[in-house]
């Protein structure tokens, strides 16, 4: 209140209130909460930029369709890892022909895991994997996360197998080096761990997500990744409506 930001303890019941002077919210409670919130919203004309892993809305990757995602009033910011890998998988499915399988690896700070996040393990597995096999192409897809309560906390870390008989490395780098760009314009703590390698008929893409440390720990990185992608959205609804 102090910064000139209203605060309220009444949840969805003061964007019903207060309907006419809000424009669009950020909903990071639960997916079976956003369900019905995103009801509400379409019915009062609220755009709503949802960060749990609900399905309700079309998938967002800021750096891969968020011209697409414009013309939506309700878009699904999917998971942290899938802010984290997903975009790696979009580029393996431009460069490798026929990928086989997908295994998108995420390992968490246990103290960066908030109640919603745990409530909704089921549900992050499955929208992870839906948005691999969406963006890819991939003909089947594997999400895991792991919490890991090591003290100090870890960084967040996020590992994509790609199993295909394709060996286009040199392309695969290079394109994967533009995305890798494009995701730290506004994702500054986001860079590839190693260097991607391809062996056995696997490509191995390892990623570190590097939290800014301004409210949230450092170590946080998996909050940051899918605050940072729903702020950049809502930079681009913003733009739309001035322009």
């Amino acid at each position: 209140i102090s910064m000139g930001v209203n605060c309220s303890d009444k949840s969805i019941d003061y964007v019903v209130e207060n309907k006419d002077s809000i424009d669009l919210v950020f909903d990071a409670t639960s997916a079976k909460d956003h369900v019905v919130h995103a009801a509400i919203f379409a019915k009062l004309g609220i755009k709503a930029i949802d960060l749990t892993p609900a399905k309700v809305g079309p998938m967002c990757i800021p750096a891969v369709n968020s011209k697409e995602c414009m013309a939506y009033d309700n878009i699904n910011m999917i998971t942290c890892g899938g802010q984290a890998s997903i975009p790696i998988a979009y580029v393996m499915g431009n460069v490798f022909s026929n990928i086989e399988y997908i295994e998108v690896v995420s390992s968490i700070a246990s103290r960066s895991a908030g109640p919603a996040t745990r409530l909704n393990l089921d549900e992050y597995i499955a929208t992870t994997e839906k948005g691999v096999l969406l963006f890819s192409g991939a003909k089947h897809a594997k999400a895991i996360l792991n919490l890991n309560p090591a003290n100090p906390p870890i960084i967040m870390q996020t590992t994509i197998f790609a199993k295909t008989a394709s060996d286009q490395m040199e392309l695969f780098k290079a394109e994967l080096a533009e995305m890798v760009d494009k995701i730290k314009s506004y994702v500054p703590g986001y860079e590839l761990l190693v260097e991607p390698i391809y062996e056995n008929g696997c490509v191995v893409v390892m990623i570190k997500v590097m939290g800014l440390g301004d409210y949230l720990p450092a170590y946080a990185g998996n909050l940051d990744i899918i605050n940072c992608a729903a702020i950049s959205m809502a930079e681009e609804y913003a733009k739309m409506a001035l322009s």
